[in-house]
């Protein structure tokens, strides 16, 4: 009897442990999705952490717009176990090298931005199909990038709203780069604001021809106040600099772009219009991280928080400005309200026919 207990316990047992080891493929927790990316943080089906590489068309520190892209894509790689990497180009060729080295160092994910990101990246995602590719602040057309966008001219109609509030002699300006589709955005959404607020003012628009000449930023803003702006926003990346010496010179309001520029100068910066760029590449690399990365266009403004005003939008380490008031602030958080909800269309003139 001893010994046939003995083999009926074994028996048990042994069903026990088969059952046991049957059971441990039951869930999915830790799938792949068609990204290659799985669902439980930053690490692959294999344990191993995910990479994902910043490829930056120029060096950090020259435009506040990259260096808070960089900080996000470190928190988001902190946040989510996953290892992160900058790369600095020097000038375009070094750029296309530099995504080629991305991919040849198999980073899981590989991020750019900007246009003048766009023929070298069309280029190295079609001869790369199954490695995935996000760029930030513009569209390439491919399957296998996502595209990010921002509404830019939704925060330029508050901008424009403002200035309309703002200026005593109902003449403004904005100093910007380039005369491209990208910042039309910018001057078509300002106008828009400015005429809402302030039908009878006159706006000035002057090209720079680049984004990294505040020499001649500067002539130009000196040129616009000389024609009666008391209020002359800068939209020239590096420019806006020569726009904030000519506002200090000559004791006018300006404002900056990207990045909350009112802590330089807060009696001449007054506002500036914010492009989270930092919000977006850690949402990018989180999608990522936690499987849920997609490719096609995806688009940031007001709702989503991917673009602002200083005051309005988002907080500031900077007092506000008397010549802005905190009346003008209540009217334009309600302007941004109706813009979140629909009662106020913003007219994207990329999207006009």
């Amino acid at each position: 009897m001893k010994k046939a207990s003995l083999m009926a316990l074994l028996a048990v047992m042994i069903v026990s442990l088969l059952a046991a080891c049957g059971s441990s493929g039951g869930s999915d927790k830790g799938a792949i999705n068609s990204t290659g990316a799985g669902s439980e943080g930053g690490s692959d089906a294999n344990g191993a952490k995910k990479r994902v590489a910043l490829v930056l068309p120029e060096k950090i520190g020259v435009n506040p717009f990259f260096t808070q892209m960089d900080e996000g894509l470190k928190k988001a790689g902190q946040e989510f176990g996953v290892e992160t990497k900058t790369i600095e180009s020097t000038d375009p060729a070094a750029f296309e090298q530099n995504l080629r080295a991305a991919v040849a160092d198999k980073y899981d994910l590989i991020i750019t931005s900007s246009f003048t990101a766009v023929d070298a990246l069309t280029k190295v995602a079609a001869e790369n199909p199954d490695k995935p590719f996000a760029i930030i602040d513009t569209v390439v057309d491919a399957k296998n990038v996502r595209s990010i966008e921002f509404r830019e001219h939704e925060a330029a109609y508050l901008l424009g709203a403002a200035a309309g509030l703002i200026t005593k002699t109902n003449t403004v300006g904005a100093v910007v780069a380039q005369d491209i589709p990208l910042l039309k955005k910018y001057t078509s959404g300002f106008e828009q604001g400015l005429k809402s607020t302030n039908p009878q003012a006159k706006f000035l628009v002057n090209y720079v021809g680049g984004f990294t000449d505040p020499a001649k930023a500067k002539e130009l803003a000196l040129l616009q106040f000389g024609q009666g702006a008391d209020f002359i926003a800068g939209m020239s990346a590096v420019g806006d600099n020569g726009v904030f010496e000519a506002a200090k010179e000559k004791n006018f309001l300006t404002s900056g772009q990207d990045v909350d520029r009112t802590v330089e100068d807060p009696a001449h910066v007054i506002l500036s219009q914010l492009k989270e760029t930092d919000t977006v590449a850690y949402e990018t690399v989180k999608d990522f991280a936690q499987g849920n990365f997609t490719f096609g266009a995806k688009s940031y403004g007001l709702k989503e928080n991917g673009v602002g005003l200083t005051f309005v939008t988002a907080e500031s380490k900077s007092p506000l400005s008397d010549a802005l008031g905190q009346a003008n602030v209540d009217k334009l958080k309600k302007i941004r309200d109706d813009i979140v909800s629909g009662a106020i269309k913003v007219v994207n003139p990329l999207e006009q026919k």
